[in-house]
């Protein structure tokens, strides 16, 4: 079904002529000349209109009375004034009653077809989020992939695809903030599991101890500190979903106990004598190549195989950049929604910088990006001093963490201080000017180390006091050697 556009426009011959432009680029047109016409055509239940481009001084009445009365009871429908009559308190009060975009004729063709389509995409975006406020099982559908690129066409059909098949095990590929945790969701919720539960651990998160009776379970006294029974994330999970994320980081051991579990279809708890018969398909995610960690001898090669019946690669946002704008849009509403803001535009330049960027970050950087800017926000137009992204090439803007590691390495193998002469064998210098992220810092710091102790990452891990899990996760996050 096409979409519905509803012009109200009192002179015939811009009215059809709108009406005629938009109906051959695809959009339902309704037009009428007058107020009460508006009123009728709002009324019916037969229509449903993502935009209302109207006129602001009608034979019978004013347009923005009709957005008043109107307003709070149409959901997912914006509205653009186009008038030659108005004036800056005009345009204030439609603002502030919710209107789009409030624009003067003689208005340029083109200008008036961006503030059209910007404002379908926000009223589609508008009725997303108000199909999400549902149950999970209508929230989490395969088009809440949001895009239309090919390889996201192709990522949502095998989704889909792969949401009717009552497969055992999955492995979900991809970098990290590419969404293989709302993969995870389409899949639970739209296969016939979906009314069981869907239990989630990333393995990076907790050490091994605590991994492990986390996962498995524990019976009262298996350990200092177990003072009753514990029913592990395995059972929980009984005929419904396990989502492993970080599979990588699991310790090799666990791996082993892991494996049996998903070939004996039982589970036995720490310091239990019984075994516990389970149900449960297991989706596990990872940014790494597993393929990779089998041949280091890192993971596992059995429990790979017995993991991978399916695997499905999540594209990064630098693949499917064409979704950019729709996800842009989705997001602006969204952050609107929480924050009160009203940013609905975003200017050429602006554009031009989120297009360009890389997006290392992908989907979930995106997404940080516009929260912050739309809480900075002073107007309805997207603040491009907080968008803070580098301009710089790709090959230029995959150097600075190689640069500053190699500068932060070389200050703490070679330091000497201006008063003594003598080596500073344990500091790192970091600049606190906004020239390096948190991320950065992080692999600055873990990179220097590792260079101090020749790669011993038991060794870092104790000088950082930390884990060593999570030390290598931040290797793997880091494309540290």
């Amino acid at each position: 079904m096409a979409d519905t556009l509803l012009i109200i426009e009192d002179e015939q011959l811009l009215g059809s002529e709108l009406q005629r432009h938009y109906r051959k680029q695809g959009y339902e047109v309704i037009w009428v000349e007058n107020c009460a016409d508006a009123r009728h055509q709002l009324s019916k239940r037969s229509i449903d209109p993502l935009l209302v481009l109207s006129d602001l001084n009608l034979p019978d009445g004013n347009g923005l009375n009709l957005l008043e009365e109107h307003a709070g009871h149409m959901s997912g429908c914006e509205w653009v004034f186009l008038t030659g009559y108005g004036d800056v308190s005009d345009s204030v009060r439609a603002l502030r009653l919710g209107a789009f975009d409030f624009l003067t004729k003689p208005c340029p063709l083109r200008k008036l077809d961006m503030t059209v389509h910007s404002a379908m995409r926000s009223a589609l975006a508008q009725r997303r989020l108000l199909a999400g406020s549902q149950d999970a099982s209508q929230r989490y559908t395969p088009d809440t992939l949001l895009g239309m690129s090919p390889i996201t066409e192709q990522t949502r059909h095998m989704l889909r695809k792969l949401s009717q098949i009552p497969f055992s095990t999955l492995i979900l590929t991809g970098e990290t903030g590419t969404g293989k945790g709302l993969a995870t969701r389409i899949l639970h919720y739209n296969g016939s599991r979906s009314k069981e539960p869907l239990v989630e651990l990333n393995c990076a998160a907790l050490p091994k101890e605590l991994l492990e009776s986390e996962l498995f379970g524990h019976e009262a006294g298996a350990f200092t500190g177990a003072k009753g029974r514990h029913r592990g994330l395995i059972e929980q999970a009984h005929r419904g979903t396990l989502f492993l994320d970080e599979i990588g980081e699991m310790p090799p051991d666990l791996q082993v106990k892991l494996l049996k579990v998903l070939e004996d279809h039982k589970v036995r708890r720490l310091g239990g004598e019984q075994e516990t018969n389970i149900d449960l398909q297991v989706i596990a995610a990872t940014n790494r190549n597993l393929q990779d960690e089998v041949r280091k001898g890192n993971f596992r090669a059995d429990l790979y195989h017995r993991l991978c019946v399916f695997e499905l690669r999540m594209p990064t946002l630098a693949e499917r950049i064409a979704d950019l704008r729709e996800l842009t849009v989705t997001f602006m509403t969204e952050f609107n929604r929480k924050s009160g803001k009203h940013v609905t535009q975003v200017s050429e330049r602006g554009w031009e910088l989120l297009e360009s960027y890389p997006w290392p970050g992908n989907v979930r950087e995106l997404r940080n990006v516009l929260e912050r800017c739309v809480m900075l926000s002073s107007s309805n137009l997207l603040p491009e001093e907080w968008l803070q992204l580098q301009t710089t090439s790709t090959a230029e803007a995959e150097q600075p963490r190689t640069l500053a590691v190699r500068a932060v390495n070389e200050h703490v193998t070679s330091g000497i201080t201006a008063a003594t002469g003598s080596r500073v064998a344990n500091a790192i210098t970091l600049p606190l000017d906004g020239s390096m992220g948190l991320d950065d810092m992080n692999s600055a710091i873990i990179s220097a180390m590792l260079a101090r102790y020749q790669g011993n990452v038991m060794e870092v891990a104790r000088g950082l006091k930390t884990t060593r899990e999570k030390i290598r996760y931040r290797i793997g996050k880091f494309r540290l050697r």
